[in-house]
């Protein structure tokens, strides 16, 4: 056992992909067998992935989840910015820019249609549950733009770690909402064509929800959305905590 034990630490990020990939399978089985493909594999994924983080603190008395365990130590590494960041990067190679073209204006319209949409919903959710500081409204309205336009929003604009935390929650609800309801709604907004999925990105924003949606929908999708996607993200980060924090500043 302590040769194992041995192994699975020194390799731990080899051990982070075969959980990772055990989760996944376990996930897209469910969704097959159990929602018969209503529910995308990647939603139950996520779902499993908050339970598994929830439980991980509770067992541990850590702050990084099941990562704070020795022989899942390497799913830290495979869950932080850089992984995702290479992930993202990867994905938009596969557009075509003849395609990406196409979008034109309403390609670009829909990016800051989208950021300035959810920001003002996640903003008045935040007032309706009686917040009154710029600072939290302008973070929790950068959260529900994306869980990273969140944190990178209050991080900058001085925000406690409860908002920034109800900003990432704010975030995900968005992103895994979006996941299950693309492939519900796809055929009745026209969404079968590049153009369409990268306006439906720049709408949506968030990343993940949309590339698991459109995967669910068709996979040739995948990369158009994914690209208008992360456009919005960036400027959702430069949105957040200037001119829309100087317009709530205004207000409150």
């Amino acid at each position: 056992m302590d040769i194992i034990e041995t192994v699975f630490v020194r390799n731990s990020l080899i051990v982070a992909f075969a959980a990772i990939g055990i989760v996944m399978w376990v996930s897209y089985f469910l969704a097959n067998k159990l929602t018969a493909g209503r529910i995308h594999g990647s939603a139950i994924a996520i779902a499993l992935g908050l339970l598994a983080a929830y439980w991980g603190g509770i067992s541990t008395g850590g702050t990084r989840g099941v990562a704070d365990f020795a022989l899942l130590g390497g799913i830290g590494l495979m869950g932080g910015g850089m992984m995702r960041d290479f992930a993202i990067v990867a994905t938009a190679f596969g557009v075509k820019f003849s395609e990406l073209k196409k979008a034109g204006l309403a390609g670009a319209i829909s990016i800051f249609a989208g950021v300035i949409v959810s920001f003002v919903v996640g903003a008045a959710v935040a007032v309706m549950f009686g917040y009154t500081d710029p600072v939290a409204i302008t973070t929790i309205g950068a959260g529900a733009v994306t869980y990273i336009v969140g944190p990178v929003t209050g991080e900058a604009i001085g925000a406690s770690d409860a908002v920034i935390t109800l900003s990432v929650a704010a975030g995900l609800v968005k992103s895994i909402l979006v996941m299950i309801g693309t492939p519900l709604i796809a055929k009745s907004i026209g969404l079968d064509n590049p153009q369409s999925a990268m306006v439906f990105g720049g709408l949506m924003g968030t990343t993940s929800g949309v590339a698991a949606g459109l995967a669910a929908t068709d996979p040739k999708l995948v990369p158009y959305g994914a690209m208008t996607a992360t456009f919005y993200t960036g400027v959702g980060c430069l949105m957040g905590p200037s001119i829309l924090y100087f317009i709530v500043s205004a207000i409150f």
